[in-house]
């Protein structure tokens, strides 16, 4: 404001405080910085040991925005049991405008250098999967990816950043779900980069502007709330978790338990070297896996509450197949095994008791 006569209170209340033409304190537009998610993004950096995060509206848009720095004609290499929506993004929208996408086993870090191509700039891999939970060997296949100059791109959602930190296996961006574990309790939807490189993190930062996809400060707040009882909750859902799994896994009514904690999980010795943890997501078919005995134990349950989301405080049941994973075709899930009547658990942090309570009541139907 100008020097003068003071102004009246509502003059005052407008116009105090702005700063002059051509000054600012680096925050001149929200799109483009923010002090909160500023702060998000340098706490998010800081627990995958990054130099770089940026924040996102949700995990899609920070894909979204990721595969932007690629152009028509370049080939993506991906796993092949990535979420529903990063298979809808990539199939139905991303093929559209021109990048193409080879969908391996990335179990199998053989199949995945096989299927490199000369134009091949990116891998794109969840480990563990959704909902097969599949272990990819992020070090190798970093390796491998590494020689002929494609990023590798891990979804580090399930395990979050206390269990696992990609980029020290040699990953070069890790991608986040924030409305997630990050966050944790259900209360806002987000996501986040992180990287170390940097022409791709300016490249990213032109893009978050120039599209525009980004969180409102509130979001950002909520995140910052829950990454600062990240440590505690993780213990905690894991513990819950790992009874859940071994208490399934010895239950008649139950053919196939799916949980990387457990030694019978064909990758569980990998599970242990790349993570410090095995995290809280389960899956599991019940009687025969068909659709039918999937639908029985899916509505009986009390406890855990029916939804598409995971990483909440409280214990989530989803049916992937009708829910997360419905856009994906049908024969692709049967071929890796990925049956009719899976159902996924998000095992929160309650009391051991009444979650085990809740499991055995419900599979009295099978």
């Amino acid at each position: 404001m100008t020097a003068g006569p003071k102004p009246g209170f509502s003059t005052r209340a407008i116009h105090a405080g702005h700063e002059a033409l051509g000054r600012n304190k680096g925050y001149e537009y929200a799109r483009t910085h923010n002090r909160t998610r500023a702060s998000l993004e340098g706490n998010l950096a800081a627990l995958e040991g990054g130099r770089h995060g940026l924040c996102f509206a949700s995990g899609l848009a920070a894909t979204n925005t990721l595969l932007m720095t690629l152009s028509s004609g370049d080939h993506v290499v991906a796993g092949d049991n990535l979420y529903g929506g990063t298979y809808r993004l990539f199939e139905k929208v991303l093929r559209r405008l021109g990048l193409t996408f080879t969908f391996v086993p990335a179990s199998d870090p053989a199949a995945v250098e096989r299927a490199f191509q000369p134009g091949t700039k990116m891998l794109v891999i969840e480990t563990p999967t959704n909902p097969m939970m599949q272990l990819t060997d992020i070090a190798a296949v970093s390796a491998m990816a590494r020689k002929r100059g494609i990023k590798v791109v891990v979804d580090n959602t399930f395990m979050t950043p206390f269990f696992q930190r990609p980029l020290e296996l040699g990953a070069d961006v890790v991608l986040h779900s924030v409305t997630k574990y990050l966050n944790g309790h259900s209360d806002m939807v987000g996501g986040a980069l992180v990287t170390s490189d940097e022409p791709l993190a300016e490249q990213l930062r032109y893009l978050q502007n120039a599209v525009g996809a980004v969180p409102g400060p509130m979001d950002c707040w909520l995140a910052l709330r829950g990454t600062k009882t990240l440590a505690v909750r993780m213990e905690r859902h894991e513990r819950n978790a790992r009874a859940l799994a071994e208490h399934l896994s010895k239950h008649g009514a139950v053919s196939r338990v799916l949980y990387p904690g457990l030694p019978a999980h064909p990758q569980h010795e990998l599970a242990r070297r790349q993570a410090s943890g095995f995290g809280g997501m389960i899956s599991f078919i019940p009687g025969d896996g068909s659709l039918e005995a999937g639908t029985r134990v899916f509505n009986r349950f009390k406890l855990f509450l029916r939804a598409e989301s995971l990483g909440g405080v409280e214990s989530l049941v989803c049916h992937p197949a009708s829910m997360t994973h419905a856009s994906v075709p049908r024969e692709d899930r049967l071929r890796i095994g990925f049956a009719d009547g899976l159902l996924r658990l998000s095992v929160g942090i309650e009391d051991i008791e009444d979650l085990r309570a809740d499991l055995e009541q419900t599979l009295q139907c099978v």
